[in-house]
C-alpha cells in the first residue's frame, strides 16, 4: 500500500469529534487489511500522529467572509464555518442591502461585505459527525475587519 492510499484512508476518517486533520505527522502502525464485501475495497487500521485544527470557545480567529445578510454573517476560517448574528456585530454598523449586501458604520469607513477578512471571537461551538459549526462575535476590542476588499 502506498504512503498515498493511507493518507486519503486518513483523511476521510479524521474529522467532526477530534478536528480537521491538518497535517499527519508519523504513522505508528498500520495493522491487516478487511476486504470489503461487495466492493474489493481495504480498509486498514492506522495509529497515527497528527495536528489537528479544532477551535475552541474564546478563541480569536481570522476567518474571510462568505455571506452576508440581514441576521449577520457567514465567514470561513479553514474548513471551519462561523456565523456571527448581527446582535454580536458593533452597534455602529448597520445592514445595508443591495447588489453587494454589507454592514457600514454611520460614517462609511468600516465595511463587512463578501471576501472581506474580520477578526472574531468564537463564543460558541456544535460539533457534527463530520462538520464543525461555531458562533462568533466582532462585537469587542481588537476585533472586526482586517482587510475590506474594495479598498486593496
Amino acid at each position: 500500500m502506498t504512503e498515498r492510499c493511507k493518507l486519503v484512508t486518513l483523511l476521510i476518517l479524521c474529522s467532526g469529534r477530534h478536528g480537521f486533520v491538518v497535517a499527519i505527522t508519523g504513522i505508528e502502525n498500520v495493522g491487516k487489511g478487511l476486504i470489503r464485501d461487495g466492493t474489493g475495497f481495504v480498509t486498514f487500521p492506522v495509529k497515527y500522529q497528527c495536528v489537528v485544527f479544532r477551535p475552541f470557545k474564546g478563541e480569536v480567529l481570522e476567518a474571510v467572509v462568505t455571506m452576508v445578510n440581514k441576521m449577520g454573517f457567514f465567514a470561513e476560517a479553514g474548513p471551519v464555518q462561523i456565523f456571527v448574528s448581527n446582535h454580536l456585530i458593533p452597534d455602529d454598523m448597520e445592514f445595508q442591502s443591495g447588489d453587494m449586501p454589507n454592514y457600514t458604520t454611520s460614517d462609511g469607513s468600516v465595511k463587512i461585505q463578501k471576501d472581506s477578512e474580520v477578526r472574531l471571537k468564537i463564543i460558541g461551538t456544535r460539533v457534527d459527525a463530520t462538520e464543525i459549526f461555531c458562533i462568533g462575535t466582532i462585537k469587542d476590542d481588537f476585533l472586526g475587519v482586517i482587510n475590506d476588499p474594495t479598498t486593496a
